[in-house]
């Protein structure tokens, strides 16, 4: 769901080709990050008001969407710029005040880089079911087979009815099975039976190989093609964070540990340019926290080899051992293991070839 000044959005006459449609949910992210990060920067309890206001504000509006199922890029957008703006404030305002050399604004440039490789592949295509029209509205007409003849009575003149009678006996099993596993696949929007553990998803419209989620920060699900790089973009994102946040309170916080210098940091705020690190060090963190706890989830659930919806689903239905407070969630249906599983995880979409994505896909 657009923001509600943006559902229509706004065209640009001037822009070549004709009208274009501008999608203005991107436009408050660019706006609010950088002016609550200035007003956290005037004062301790500006501050700690700002930053408790800006994930409430995120929560809120990541709610009030999820509800209606709607596709937004506030999210994408303020991630994007959360990285953009980091890294900015990181050139500008950490380097001269602390003493590093090339090699510490190298490794942070290409983390930055890394990062953004990564969620250029995730954006490509999930692995999205492609249904054969041909197959979904099938006009071919079935006919019962004809009676065998046993070549051993009468010279293969007797007509031996019951041996066809006995074939399609034993075969009610097995077509029940294949009547039961169509009837779970089947996709009543996309009206076609999708693989095993493929999801639809209501938010992009489509149904996905090996759904795991939909995730709001990249714009685009997570499924069987793209699934290994989503956890990439996550080690690398969390390792350059975390690398950058240790650079910042080194420099704003030289004589204090870094485990300390995040929570007691005194005379920071005597300064502006020291307590405008110091806040962007705090949000740093608040977002490498929720991203730590969605890599801890991912990694518990590859090594179980179930995925977040599959997990959810069997905690609805109660058909799956949960523990550590929902944290581990144990299906038992795909389970090979713990090095099979992984070893399936790491192999998964090779065989598959997404298409080139087009510049309107990466949004």
């Amino acid at each position: 769901m657009w923001l509600q000044f943006s559902q229509t959005g706004s065209e640009c006459p001037g822009c070549g080709g004709g009208a274009r449609r501008v999608e203005l949910s991107v436009i408050p992210p660019l706006i609010l990050l950088p002016v609550l990060l200035h007003i956290a920067a005037l004062h301790f309890l500006l501050g700690v008001v700002s930053l408790i206001a800006l994930p409430g504000l995120v929560l809120w509006y990541y709610y009030s969407t999820h509800r209606k199922k709607g596709r937004t890029l506030f999210f994408l957008s303020l991630a994007l710029f959360s990285i953009g703006y980091m890294y900015f404030l990181f050139l500008t305002e950490v380097l001269p005040r602390g003493d590093f050399g090339l090699i510490q604004p190298a490794v942070v440039t290409l983390g930055v880089m890394l990062t953004l490789a990564a969620l250029f592949h995730t954006k490509r295509d999930p692995g999205i079911v492609r249904l054969n029209l041909e197959d979904v509205h099938s006009t071919v007409t079935y006919h019962s087979p004809l009676a065998e003849r046993d070549s051993a009575v009468n010279g293969g003149k007797h007509d031996v009815t019951m041996t066809v009678a006995n074939r399609a006996e034993t075969a009610k099993p097995e077509e029940a099975d294949l009547q039961e596993s169509g009837r779970r696949n089947w996709c009543p929007v996309c009206k076609g039976v999708r693989p095993p553990r493929a999801g639809h998803c209501r938010i992009c419209g489509v149904c996905v190989r090996r759904l795991d989620h939909h995730c709001v920060w990249i714009n685009s699900c997570v499924g069987l093609a793209n699934h290994r790089s989503f956890l990439l973009l996550l080690l690398l994102f969390l390792s350059t964070s975390l690398y950058g946040i240790g650079l910042v309170l080194r420099s704003v916080c030289p004589d204090q540990l870094l485990l300390t210098a995040l929570l007691y940091c005194p005379g920071v705020y005597d300064q502006y340019s020291a307590a405008l690190c110091f806040t962007c060090a705090w949000y740093s963190s608040m977002v490498s926290c929720g991203l730590l706890h969605l890599l801890l989830v991912q990694i518990i659930n590859v090594s179980f080899n179930v995925t977040e919806r599959e997990a959810r689903l069997a905690l609805r239905e109660k058909t799956a051992r949960s523990s550590y407070w929902g944290l581990v969630v144990d299906t038992g249906v795909y389970s090979r293991g713990f090095r099979g599983n992984w070893a399936e995880f790491m192999s998964m979409g090779e065989k598959l070839n997404p298409p080139t994505p087009l510049p309107t896909d990466l949004v």
